[in-house]
């Protein structure tokens, strides 16, 4: 671990939003940009940081989670989209090169810009993720129609309040398999307090339905494009659903190391130092 090790709150402003993130070290010319999973936010990366050998790496909250902006009024979190809006971030931090590190939510959108942007993405880290969802084409209409009725009848008045921050960590732990060191990170980050109590950051939007997916044939593309030597880290125990495809996929990357570790789906919360162990020995060869 490094004798010094600081973490300080920077705001990138892109074409179209501002983005926060925690950037985690400095001075190093090795570079690292951390996306993370569905509902988490960049506090997810500070148990993983400290552990990591001689690297900056800035965490981003992606819009619509944690500190960073939300989407304007009327649009979806089109999964594409965040695309853009990292790519942004690494523009704004002047970065041409960099590592790229994701978790879950996080993996998807970094495959994804592994593929469509390979020359400046100098290692890529997946962790608990490879490549985007991938749907099936004939059940587009039905998605469609449904993301519809959801986004015209969101009321964004109505907010789920708590008494307690310590009822919002429960929240969080049930719902994400989390241990409460893990789950207090992401609440604290993630949770405003008004009047009424404890609620939510998070853009409520972001728990619709998306009005369209790739489909798994144009995800496999993407993944195939990969050309930067390549990471996934995933779950020793975790029973992941076949439509995930991971075992055709694991296929279509030409470069890719494959490492199982224990921690669950949070694993570089739940278990940092074996993730940091792991992602180290990656990046010195």
């Amino acid at each position: 671990m490094p004798k010094l090790f600081t973490v300080t709150e920077q705001k990138l402003i892109t074409r179209w939003i501002e983005l926060s993130t925690l950037q985690c070290g400095s001075g190093s010319s090795r570079k690292v940009l951390a996306l993370h999973g569905w509902l988490d936010n960049a506090a997810s990366f500070l148990p993983l940081a400290p552990l990591l050998n001689d690297l900056e790496l800035v965490a981003l909250d992606l819009p619509g989670h944690g500190h960073s902006d939300h989407r304007p009024p009327g649009q979806h979190y089109h999964f594409v989209d965040f695309v853009e809006d990292v790519i942004g971030a690494a523009d704004e931090l002047g970065w041409g090169q960099f590592i790229l590190l994701g978790h879950s939510m996080g993996a998807g959108i970094a495959s994804l810009i592994a593929a469509s942007f390979p020359e400046r993405i100098e290692k890529l880290i997946l962790i608990e993720g490879l490549g985007p969802w991938g749907d099936n084409p004939a059940e587009a209409p039905r998605h469609l129609a449904e993301a519809t009725r959801q986004i015209l009848s969101l009321n964004t008045k109505r907010t789920q309040h708590y008494r307690r921050e310590e009822d919002a960590v429960a929240a969080r732990m049930k719902a994400g398999d989390l241990g409460e060191h893990s789950a207090q990170l992401l609440v604290s980050r993630n949770t405003i307090k008004d009047d009424q109590g404890i609620s939510w950051r998070t853009d409520p939007r972001l728990r619709l339905r998306s009005p369209i997916y790739l489909t798994e044939e144009q995800a496999q593309a993407f993944l195939t494009n990969i050309a930067a030597p390549t990471l996934f880290i995933r779950d020793v125990k975790r029973e992941v659903p076949s439509h995930y495809n991971w075992d055709v996929r694991e296929k279509l990357i030409k470069e890719l190391q494959i490492v199982a570790l224990s921690g669950g789906h949070h694993l570089h919360m739940e278990n940092p130092q074996a993730v940091a162990n792991t992602i180290n020995k990656f990046l010195e060869n």
